[in-house]
């Protein structure tokens, strides 16, 4: 009888210190750096009859042990997973669980099976694919479209759908370094991308089911804030603009502005005097670093030169143009119009917003194409949809565009004239027939070139002149608040 009770005695001890080795072996189990398993065990109740434990048993148990342990170890060898998962307490321990990624369930039922870390990162890629991703990337200094793309490992497929529908705007042909580039990826496709110019600009392309992209240009009015700049002059323009707290491209855009009124290098003179109102966009208390100059007024010796923005141009005292006025056509009056400006048009198979932002002309190859204003070449580029095509800055407020050349005769930098001869018209890019596209930009909008309210004029009307002596006033009482 005691015989009995010590082999009752040493099987309760044996299960005791089999359950201690076990719970051993599971907290000792290697996991991730980053992954957080945590599983409890409890033992069964004890009761007064103990189940016949044998030899063979224990024996058994123990090479099952050995064999788990081993098994856990090869599988969780060096994995990394990022998100922390919990191990639900109140699944057994002996339960073993499986991931099926098709219906991204567990099957606790499956034989065999392990929670091992390998297991765990699929299951987080497979979860990763349900929310959509975002990439932030700033550009850098010798950074391309296409480039950026390479990097990150994204669809060549979704570029050239993007540079489809960019042709519409062309943000994308002039990034420049500081700007930001939004990407957003859901299952692994590219579904948004948005292009930040500044605070107050932005350029989104969103895809439309499995036809492309549309693209929305944001622009916030933000606000406007005035500065009144007085200085002397003591040895350059710039350099004393710049000490009165304008910036050099401020003085730069002066220079040019009445370039035609005054040699800035040679009649400045030590001791004249300028005065210069700029309005600046803010956005909250932030610039965003658009700005515009309102009105400028330098004394130089005995003479006044001055220019005052109004509608859109800049005007003398007398009410003078000082900037050369524009035509409104780039080419013969012959030539009639086959496509005109629409920025609501769309596309006529997929429905997709296609804006036509500028108006078409129905010329054949190698048709002379003119400057519509005087400017600087700020642009000269082949596109994969725009094909030869050149950009002009006109002054601050303007921007013109020529489309689909066949040769260009200017280069980037020129100064050039209005009516001046710049290229010849073609069939480049992703066009239907021989056209030239002619676009006109007032403050970074894109606007209907035959109808817009642009500097045609010589002089302000009679009309308008009452008008304008009471901008004249403001500006100057401006200056003397100052």
């Amino acid at each position: 009888m005691s015989l009995i009770k010590n082999s009752k005695l040493q099987l309760v001890l044996t299960w005791v210190l089999l359950t201690s080795v076990l719970l051993g072996i599971v907290a000792l189990l290697p996991v991730g750096d980053k992954v957080e398993a945590s599983a409890e065990i409890k033992a069964a109740p004890m009761t007064a009859e103990e189940p016949e434990i044998t030899s063979a048993a224990l024996l058994s148990n123990q090479k099952s042990n050995k064999e788990s342990e081993s098994e856990s170890e090869a599988e969780t060898e060096a994995v990394s997973v990022t998100p922390v998962v919990s191990v639900d307490s109140t699944i057994p321990a002996a339960t073993d669980l499986t991931y099926d990624p098709a219906s991204r369930l567990y099957d606790a039922n499956a034989q065999g099976a392990t929670v091992t870390e390998s297991a765990v990162a699929s299951i987080a890629a497979e979860l990763a694919k349900s929310y959509p991703k975002t990439i932030n990337y700033v550009i850098q200094k010798g950074d391309t479209l296409g480039g950026i793309f390479e990097q990150l490992d994204l669809s060549q497929m979704s570029l050239y759908q993007i540079l489809e529908v960019d042709l519409n705007v062309l943000a994308l042909d002039s990034i420049k370094p500081g700007q930001t580039l939004v990407f957003t990826e859901f299952e692994g496709e590219l579904t948004r991308l948005e292009l930040h110019i500044s605070l107050a600009h932005q350029v989104v392309y969103k895809r439309s089911g499995d036809d492309g992209f549309e693209f929305e240009q944001i622009t916030l009015e933000g606000e406007w804030r005035e500065h009144s700049y007085i200085g002397k002059v003591e040895y350059s323009f710039a350099g004393s603009a710049k000490k009165a707290g304008l910036s050099l491209y401020e003085a730069q855009f002066i220079a040019s502005l009445l370039k035609d009124k005054i040699n800035f290098s040679r009649d400045l003179r030590s001791g004249d005097t300028f005065k210069v109102l700029v309005s600046r966009q803010y956005i909250g208390d932030e610039r965003t670093g658009e700005n515009r100059i309102d009105a400028v007024s330098i004394n130089n010796r005995s003479r006044n030169i001055s220019a005052y923005l109004y509608e859109g141009a800049y005007y003398d005292e007398a009410g003078l143009s000082i900037e050369r006025a524009f035509v409104r056509r780039p080419v013969s009056s012959k030539y009639r119009i086959s496509s005109s400006f629409n920025p609501n048009r769309r596309h006529p198979v997929t429905g997709l917003l296609r804006p036509h932002n500028g108006t078409d002309f129905a010329v054949p190859i190698g048709t002379p194409v003119y400057a519509t204003g005087d400017g600087v070449v700020s642009r000269v580029l082949n596109h994969k949809y725009a094909g030869l095509y050149i950009e002009i800055t006109n002054g601050q407020t303007y921007r013109t565009r020529f489309l689909h050349l066949s040769k260009i005769l200017v280069k980037k930098g020129q100064r050039i004239k209005r009516g001046q001869k710049i290229a010849l018209s073609g069939n480049t890019g992703r066009t239907t027939g021989p056209h030239l596209h002619y676009e006109l930009h007032v403050r970074g909008r894109a606007v209907n070139a035959m109808t817009a309210d642009i500097p045609i004029a010589t002089a302000i009307e009679k009309k308008q002149q009452a008008a304008f002596k009471l901008a004249l006033s403001n500006y100057h009482a401006a200056w003397a608040q100052s």
